[in-house]
């Protein structure tokens, strides 16, 4: 057992000479020659949305049957399905093991660590919720670095070159990277694993880097009309509220009190300042919006050198070497201060996130490591780990809730990573084997005499239906979302004959609603469950996310709501595919896709709201078909009269047109017109997805096999559907055979 050290700043070897990414990830590096191997690398990860894609209607067998094919929501109705064919599994067997935790983080090594067994219900609610914390099974094998950079596409012998650098890539300016965030998101697991398996043997890296300090601007507010000196300190955290004057969250009350609430307490009783209102930020905003013009204004040379000496301050922390092997490192960067400005009505909006010091930061590292060195001189880690159960390289806790973690992980595409995302859908599949055994226990339990069996098998029967979440429960100041397990009476609503109407706030304050018919039995169920009741009370008061986890894994082995999401959302992906995709050209494939994507993402409720730019979008689409439509007018008159002998008549500006023959005509008739629908479509397609979030399901919930075997048998460049980073996240799944079904 080694026992947790207080950090002593020793200076980390990580030094570097050149290596690619995939070079680096496939070739061991001894201990020996750290610091030799990290340094110097200037590749990152940047986080981009991929060009989104979806559409419905299925083949299955009665119980493969996807959740969108088994309800009939409204106001679309699902078409019954018929059956499909299983396919292959050329992934070895995985054995997936359910990760606990304790309640707080608890200084120990890996030898304490493993013997901690007590799970609370919002820590396994979290658990399937998480995907940093699924269990490593066997260490990953190396991925070859033909994988990462091409893949061939094979259909029975023939080759079709899966990308080409010309392909024009949308980005997604308004969107939030998830998985690929800069910054670590929050969960309430705590850093410890009881599984009691070795993650890895040795571990070197680097630790993480931190915001710059705060540079005074100097620049005055307003108070009453008159300009207010600040402290350097009260001035960071006004130009914090000052850059903000013109988003929504200002707008908002509760932003609005708390930030006065934390600011206040910089300010001090006796300042000068007393109350928000007559504040005006707008020097602070002015000057503000010149730094950013500035910035804009520069040169692209000095652009690039700004971006250079920006890799070469975050090299170092890019990369680790795990048992050898080079591996890209995540979220490394601790994120600066701010407002918290959360999602939906959180009750913590607009209070300060404080800035975060080595002394809040955990460290984990290989005993035999050196102690990466603390980037801020005179301070020190809070404390040093050597804990080789866990996957984790450094955490915090969250600077809003004290209860929740903030960790540091390697990249989506190391092999940890890959070999947890294989697992996972694994996992999912298996639950094939096994779903028609659940739909029976849990239809037989609807009319069961005792009260909690009933309760858990509608809540089993909704979790499986409508890929609700599980749920756990809220404190006083946690956003007021709800799952399966903490629906309220008031969120559920009975309509004759058998319907019922959901409304609530889900995961991130996003509402979910639908209205969806139901077996009779799961409406009588809940109109039961709702006698007597009101409102605010709870629709499954005999059931709490505990037991309905407990429940599942008694189903299936490490079976959670999580896992029906990924079933749910993989098998109608697959279905939808197998049925809908015709023979012709990659853009009506693409079309198939994207309404495949969309109806997984509707299954799983993930919106967006409609993007700023999108008007502006769908304006130049429509001016740039009116545009082709007049050229097209003037090349039908042309062909009339090329075809009679006569001259085309002067184009706009009252220039001669170039004779052409009637044949080469018909041809830019042609092509006019191909490109006419071609714009029509894009329109339809960026009005039918501009609510939906196709994203998250893509990188969370979506088997990457599916798509990669579709693209392989359809010949559709995979680049067409996953951007650089999926790419590389799922190198693992490159190899799938052609004929792979979920």
């Amino acid at each position: 057992m080694v026992p947790s050290t207080k950090s002593s700043p020793v200076k980390s070897p990580l030094s570097s000479p050149e290596a690619s990414t995939s070079s680096a990830r496939t070739s061991p590096v001894s201990n020996s020659k750290a610091s030799a191997s990290l340094e110097g690398q200037s590749e990152q990860i940047k986080p981009a949305t991929v060009e989104e894609e979806s559409k419905n209607s299925i083949d299955s067998e009665e119980d493969d049957k996807p959740l969108s094919s088994r309800l009939r929501m409204k106001p679309k109705p699902q078409k019954k399905t018929s059956s499909l064919v299983s396919g292959k599994r050329p992934l070895d067997e995985a054995n997936v093991s359910e990760q606990s935790s304790v309640k707080r983080p608890k200084v120990s090594d890996s030898s304490t660590s493993a013997k901690n067994k007590q799970v609370s219900a919002k820590k396994e609610a979290q658990e399937e919720e998480d995907n940093d914390f699924i269990t490593i099974a066997d260490r990953a094998k190396k991925v070859s670095s033909d994988n990462k950079s091409s893949v061939a596409l094979t259909k029975q012998k023939r080759v079709t070159k899966l990308g080409s650098s010309s392909i024009k890539k949308t980005i997604n300016k308004g969107k939030k990277a998830s998985e690929f965030s800069k910054y670590s998101k929050s969960t309430n697991m705590a850093p410890s694993s009881n599984d009691g398996q070795e993650k890895w043997t040795t571990l070197v890296h680097n630790g993480v880097i931190f915001p710059p300090p705060y540079k005074p601007h100097g620049v005055k507010m307003l108070y009453n009309g008159k300009l207010v000196n600040l402290t350097p300190e009260q001035e960071e955290v006004a130009t914090m509220y000052a850059v903000m004057k013109d988003t929504e969250y200002v707008q908002k009350k509760t932003f609005r009190n708390n930030f006065w609430n934390d600011w206040q307490k910089l300010l001090g009783k006796r300042h000068i300042i007393q109350k928000l209102d007559a504040c005006d930020f707008t020097p602070i905003y002015d000057w503000y919006q010149n730094e950013k013009e500035k910035k804009k204004q520069l040169s692209k040379e000095d652009k690039k050198a700004l971006q250079e000496e920006k890799l070469k301050q975050e090299e170092k922390y890019m990369w680790a070497i795990v048992d050898g092997v080079k591996e890209k490192v995540g979220n490394f960067r601790v994120e600066p201060p701010g407002l918290f400005r959360g999602r939906g009505e959180h009750p913590k909006l607009g209070k300060l996130k404080r800035r975060i010091r080595p002394s809040d930061v955990t460290i984990n590292i290989g005993k035999d490591a050196p102690i990466p060195e603390c980037p801020i001189p005179g301070e020190s880690w809070k404390e040093v780990r050597h804990d080789n159960m866990v996957t984790w390289l450094a955490f915090w806790n969250d600077p809003i809730n004290q209860k929740l973690f903030k960790y540091v992980f390697l990249s989506p595409s190391s092999s940890l990573k890959g070999q947890s995302d294989k697992e996972k859908y694994e996992k999912a599949r298996m639950l094939k084997d096994y779903i028609g055994n659940i739909r029976a226990a849990y239809t037989r339990d609807f009319t069961s005499k005792d009260g909690a069996k009933r309760q858990i098998a509608v809540a089993t029967y909704l979790i499986d239906k409508l890929a609700l979440r599980a749920g756990n429960e809220k404190e006083d100041d946690e956003a007021d979302t709800v799952g399966c397990c903490t629906l309220k009476v008031e969120n559920v609503k009975a309509i004759a004959p058998n319907s019922l109407e959901f409304n609530f706030l889900g995961k991130d304050s996003i509402r979910y609603e639908n209205t969806v018919e139901v077996e009779v039995p799961v409406y009588k169920a809940i109109i039961q469950f709702q006698a007597g009741k009101r409102g605010n009370d709870d629709l499954f008061d005999k059931l709490d996310t505990s037991k309905l986890n407990a429940h599942l894994k008694e189903l299936m082995p490490g079976l959670t709501a999580k896992v029906f999401r990924t079933y749910n959302a993989s098998i109608t992906l697959d279905n939808i595919l197998n049925k809908e995709t015709k023979e012709g050209d990659v853009s009506e494939k693409l079309v198939v896709y994207q309404h495949a994507n969309k109806e997984v993402a509707i299954i799983c409720n993930h919106q967006r709201t409609v993007s700023k730019s999108h008007g502006a979008q769908m304006s130049k689409l429509m001016e740039k078909i009116g545009g082709l439509q007049d050229t097209l007018k003037e090349l039908k008159t042309d062909l009339d009269r090329a075809r009679k002998g006569k001259p085309p008549l002067e184009d706009a500006d009252g220039k001669r047109k170039r004779n052409l023959t009637p044949e080469a005509l018909e041809k830019k008739i042609a092509k006019t017109t191909e490109k006419i629908e071609k714009m029509k479509a894009d329109m339809r397609t960026k009005e039918d997805l501009k609510t939906v979030a196709l994203g998250t399901s893509k990188t969370n919930y979506l088997d990457p096999r599916i798509t990669v075997a579709w693209c392989k048998r359809h010949e559709v460049p995979l680049e067409k559907i996953f951007n650089k980073s999926l790419l590389e996240k799922f190198a693992w799944a490159m190899d799938v055979d052609f004929d792979f079904r979920f």
